[in-house]
């Protein structure tokens, strides 16, 4: 889930939201400010209603914030390099750059989240009781209980031992320390993660058609996401399973078809494509043969045809500092996140400064699509893996 708006660094760990962490934020204050402020404390204005009911949400999201802090910080101290936090539509979600080298590494950082849920639950209930006993204000002490009960909640349900949960994490861990296979234990997860959601997404549907009440959407849409997320995540491990210690050289094109930045677009595109130019995207290289930039189809598309024969390849291609580069012996799934993040979803090879290759998605996806032989021994890696995402459901959900 990509961030929209940047927060800043906490202990180190760079957080972000993304736009649809509104849904949360106006989610709760509706039905805080119009249903359960006014019905347990009667007799108060809209304003005392609608404004407490927005510093709950906010501090709602704080402790969300928490909950994926502390999976950060933990996860850090395990040796796992930790890329950022973005809080979303659906809770929070802590992007870790590589997996637990040990299922107690596992154990711990799944663990550590609903622990600090239980934990923040706690204290505001702590601080709810402390509020009642100085006689706050109802409205007050209501919305502190809320925010504890809402965080014992999100423990409950982050602890079901289910993909993408922490739950589903901590049966992960437990089932490798059994097998001594990663692959295997997460794909154990991840099919108790769709059973789960799944689960949800029927009882969701039938309160809605039988109940006709459309509360039941809101599980519907976790459940899915559940659903979504464990599929996802299994395909993720078979992939660095596939993918281990393989190096670029291995799958990149070799010797790539490239351009000069003096030429033309009109003369770039007289040779294509049915001529030299048969892709859609070519390095660029100055006169002395060193790469400057990439060059798109896409880009030169933006040109108007009638500035096209004026209009160079350098003034309308990506900068060498703008696009992806790898080394051949780099291990792919190091390159892999940042090619999912690249616009272009490419990235040139190069070998001390020189053009030796460029690779694609999609010449991965082959790559996995290649039918092992019986006799290939599938390398592993010892190095880093692909990103690794921990997404858990909010509100009525994990953050």
């Amino acid at each position: 889930m990509n961030e929209t708006l940047s927060l800043g660094r906490i202990a180190g760990v760079r957080v972000g939201v993304n736009w649809s962490v509104l849904v949360i934020v106006v989610l709760v204050t509706v039905a805080l400010a119009r249903g359960e402020f006014p019905a347990a404390h009667p007799g108060h204005s809209a304003v005392q209603y609608w404004a407490l009911a927005l510093l709950t949400a906010v501090v709602f999201l704080a402790s969300l914030l928490a909950h994926e802090l502390a999976h950060a910080l933990v996860a850090r101290r395990n040796g796992v390099r930790v890329d950022g936090i973005t809080l979303w539509m659906l809770g929070g979600a802590a992007r870790l750059h590589s997996e637990a080298a040990t299922p107690a590494a596992e154990l711990r950082i799944a663990g550590v989240g609903p622990l600090t849920s239980l934990l923040v639950g706690g204290v505001l209930a702590g601080v709810a009781a402390g509020l009642d006993a100085l006689h706050a204000s109802g409205l007050v002490v209501e919305g502190v209980i809320w925010l504890s009960a809402i965080n014992i909640l999100l423990a409950v349900f982050n602890a079901l031992p289910a993909a993408p949960l922490d739950g589903g994490r901590l049966l992960r861990a437990y089932l490798w320390h059994r097998t001594g296979d990663r692959l295997r234990a997460t794909r154990g997860a991840s099919a108790a993660g769709r059973a789960l959601g799944w689960f949800m997404v029927l009882t969701g549907f039938a309160t809605v058609v039988f109940g006709h009440s459309l509360s039941g959407l809101w599980p519907a849409l976790i459940g899915w996401f559940l659903v979504s997320a464990a599929t996802a995540e299994v395909r993720q491990a078979e992939m660095r399973n596939a993918l281990g210690g393989v190096p670029v050289s291995r799958v990149m094109t070799p010797n790539p078809v490239t351009v000069r930045d003096t030429a033309t677009l009109a003369d770039f595109l007289a040779e294509g494509p049915f001529g030299r130019y048969r892709h859609s995207a070519f390095p660029v290289l100055a006169a002395d043969g060193s790469v400057v930039g990439l060059l798109t189809v896409r880009r030169v598309e933006t040109t108007p045809a009638q500035a096209r024969p004026g209009t160079t390849v350098g003034e309308v291609m990506r900068p060498v500092d703008d696009i992806v580069t790898a080394a051949p012996d780099e291990p792919v799934l190091d390159l892999l996140p940042r090619l999912q993040s690249s616009p272009v979803r490419r990235a040139v090879v190069l070998d001390e400064g020189r053009l030796v290759g460029i690779i694609t998605l999609a010449d991965i996806t082959r790559a996995l699509a290649w039918p092992t032989g019986p006799t290939q021994a599938r390398p592993r890696s010892t190095g880093p893996h692909v990103p690794h995402v921990t997404k858990k459901a909010s509100w009525k959900k994990a953050s």
